[in-house]
């Protein structure tokens, strides 16, 4: 079998296939009446009054001599390529589509698309022809086409044989489309061709998140850059939470449209652009932890909220489609016990007792307790404004595995205006540890 260079009856050709582009004339296209007529015309209004039997008579002379060079084959002046037949050739598209002269631009979530024509340039025909195409990245091969079962019987001279393959693209950076035949020539000699097509992969956008924690709500921030150097028309971007979180898209105008709005842009989306070179649209999502009766999982260290779907279209339709990595939130930190707030009122009253309705929880899949709560001494150098009506200390039973426990706890606060309330303690008797206590609350007080 031979496989050296400069020998081979075939030869492979590629062609990528993909959305044509438009084709622009960059020549500047005028109308002839603008050489000889200014714009201070129609200050004169004789000189105005004769302007449109003077174009008309113009624009007719035009196209009787356009047609009579068009019909001229013979005449290669091109004298009118630069008049304006029409008022659209000013914009300067021809109304031709121009196919794609090289591989170009390939990015990330496209699907890569190409022709390849194996050509038989010799004077005799060619015969059980084995073609495989794949392509080669710096991962792994992934094969496109293999006829070893079937093999092209014969290729005449001067024949040829196409073929299409496709192939999502999934991995970024250097790729090569590797094209081998094996074919018997016209001497009945076995000969081996292979031939390398290189091109680069590139990233199409970037997605830079943020996730912020505000009280018991989780809000990512998602800001999405277009790098290519076309328009993208994103028809989707989706949040896919976790099992452990649902997911709510934030919109700046939610609440100044009704119902039936919403349910219109529901069924006719406007097209959401992301102009080419750098544009950048933000989107902002909602998250908040499920709520299921089962046991709750503790999660220790990172904290995975979910990941994001997009699709896009380009200018004329070529579709793309990407998936993050999984978006990580703020750590959690595993806590055995915690202490919730259920209820606290708005407004006390001045030297008035109130209470707060508190809920101990009981995270572990063992038994815990008994517990003490109190209100620790504040550390400010100020007075303590809210106190503990009464008892100091409340005495709380054993929780069992997952349980959980609601309490109040009685105050009373001495000083007009908001004031907060800090240090609420929980203590765990058996095991002698004080918790973390709760984080501040504050309660406005007033004279009644």
């Amino acid at each position: 079998m031979s496989s050296s260079p400069g020998t081979h009856s075939l030869a492979f050709r590629v062609m990528r296939l993909c959305r044509p582009s438009i084709h622009v004339e960059p020549p500047l296209r005028l109308d002839p009446m603008d050489l000889f007529v200014g714009e201070d015309i129609f200050d004169d209004p004789i000189a105005s009054s004769n302007l449109p039997p003077l174009i008309s008579t113009q624009v007719s002379s035009s196209s009787s001599s356009a047609r009579a060079i068009s019909s001229d084959s013979a005449d290669l002046t091109f004298s009118s390529r630069f008049l304006l037949h029409h008022p659209s050739d000013s914009i300067g598209l021809s109304g031709l589509l121009v196919l794609p002269q090289a591989f170009g631009a390939i990015y990330l979530g496209e699907t890569f698309c190409s022709y390849i024509s194996i050509n038989n340039s010799s004077n005799f025909e060619v015969r059980e022809v084995v073609i495989k195409a794949e392509i080669q990245t710096e991962r792994q091969r992934i094969l496109l086409l293999d006829t070893s079962k079937s093999a092209v019987e014969t290729i005449r001279a001067g024949g040829r044989y196409d073929f299409i393959v496709e192939h999502d693209v999934k991995e970024l950076g250097a790729h090569t489309l590797v094209c081998t035949a094996l074919y018997s020539d016209g001497d009945g000699e076995r000969k081996y061709l292979p031939q390398f097509f290189k091109f680069i992969v590139l990233n199409p956008l970037s997605v830079r998140t943020k996730v912020r924690v505000v009280k018991e709500t989780t809000f990512l921030e998602a800001c999405i850059e277009n790098h290519t150097k076309s328009n993208l028309y994103m028809d989707q971007v989706d949040f896919e939470p976790t099992q452990n979180w649902s997911a709510t898209m934030v919109k700046g105008d939610e609440l100044s449209d009704n119902n039936s709005q919403s349910s219109d842009r529901q069924i006719f989306k406007p097209p959401v652009l992301i102009k080419s070179g750098g544009g950048i649209r933000n989107y902002l999502y909602r998250l908040k932890m499920s709520s299921k009766d089962s046991a709750p999982v503790k999660v220790q260290g990172s904290n995975i909220l979910g990941k994001f779907q997009i699709t896009w279209r380009t200018n004329l339709g070529e579709p793309g489609r990407l998936q993050t990595q999984q978006i990580l939130g703020t750590p959690i930190t595993s806590k055995d016990i915690e202490l919730q707030v259920v209820e606290i009122p708005s407004v006390v009253g001045v030297n008035k007792p109130f209470s707060l309705l508190l809920k101990l929880t009981n995270q572990t899949d063992t038994e815990q307790g008994p517990f003490e709560v109190w209100l620790s001494e504040s550390d400010s150098r100020g007075e303590k404004v809210v106190m503990i009506n009464g008892l100091q200390i409340t005495v709380l039973p054993r929780l069992e595995a997952f349980g959980s426990t609601e309490f109040r706890l009685n105050l009373v606060a001495t000083k007009l205006g908001v004031q907060r309330i800090t240090g609420i303690t929980v203590f765990d008797k058996r095991e002698k540890i004080t918790h973390d206590p709760l984080p501040d609350l504050e309660v406005f007080v007033d004279l009644d």
